[in-house]
């Protein structure tokens, strides 16, 4: 018998992000999450703090900073968790590293394994080797970030280690909406888990505008939750647990998926 939650409550942020300017989007986020009532998990975007910023020696907080000391305090008062991505240096590296902060005030990271080449991503941080599948209410929860989502072997659901919930955190450019959407729309299918995909709005401080469009789907790639393109919004979605597990049950496609390890 499972001992997960029956129903998983999380509030999307889609919101335009305050260019390199870590004060000013704290207090933004704090004003938007003030409206949340009750929910489990909190999800904003990747670099919430600065946007997608290629100057990490100038805008990246040392592990334990600003960014991270706001999560804690945020799930704490909420009594939920919350999750994000941030720049952060440690040990001379800079690393996009996702936080997945409990309600207690732990943590558990992941730094972002697929760096943007296109964006020069690489050339400014290190890129993780560890994928981490969080344990919460019961719910297996996988946190990806942003250009992870193009690279489908490493979010591959497995025999071995299943999850329940496929989490990506994004700076998605207007221009790939498309890629992004059908690509949630695939994974959802591919790896039979709800998926949930959170993407910012508006200009960055390079000129490239991000339309948002952020999904949660079932884990029949049908939509449970579609945000309208260029807004900013908090929306709220519950997942059932069950609904989940009775679809693999009466169709076990993963008992049929191939085998392999990734180096």
């Amino acid at each position: 018998m499972t001992t997960a939650q029956e129903n998983l409550n999380i509030s999307l942020i889609q919101t335009h992000l305050h260019w390199q300017d870590v004060d000013a989007n704290l207090n933004h986020f704090t004003d938007l999450i003030s409206d949340i009532a009750t929910t489990d998990l909190i999800v904003l975007p990747e670099m919430f703090t600065t946007g997608f910023t290629m100057q990490p020696e100038l805008n990246a907080e040392e592990q334990g900073g600003n960014g991270l000391q706001w999560m804690q305090q945020i799930a704490k008062q909420k009594n939920c968790a919350i999750t994000g991505s941030i720049a952060v240096k440690e040990n001379n590296h800079y690393y996009n590293r996702l936080y997945f902060v409990f309600p207690d005030g732990t943590y558990q990271q992941y730094n972002k394994r697929h760096l943007f080449r296109m964006g020069n991503e690489h050339q400014h941080y290190t890129a993780g080797d560890t994928k981490i599948i969080i344990d919460y209410l019961g719910w297996k929860i996988c946190p990806l970030v942003c250009y992870d989502l193009r690279f489908p072997i490493w979010s591959r659901n497995t025999k071995q280690n299943t999850y329940d919930v496929l989490l990506y955190v994004a700076n998605w450019p207007e221009a790939r909406s498309f890629p992004w959407q059908q690509l949630l729309i695939a994974r959802a299918i591919e790896i039979q888990s709800y998926v949930v995909g959170v993407n910012r709005v508006g200009l960055d401080g390079n000129n490239i505008n991000h339309s948002g469009n952020s999904l949660v789907l079932s884990p029949k790639g049908e939509t449970l939750l579609n945000f309208t393109a260029n807004n900013t919004k908090c929306k709220n979605v519950s997942l059932n647990y069950f609904s989940l597990i009775e679809f693999r049950k009466q169709f076990p496609a993963m008992l049929d998926a191939d085998e392999f390890t990734i180096s």
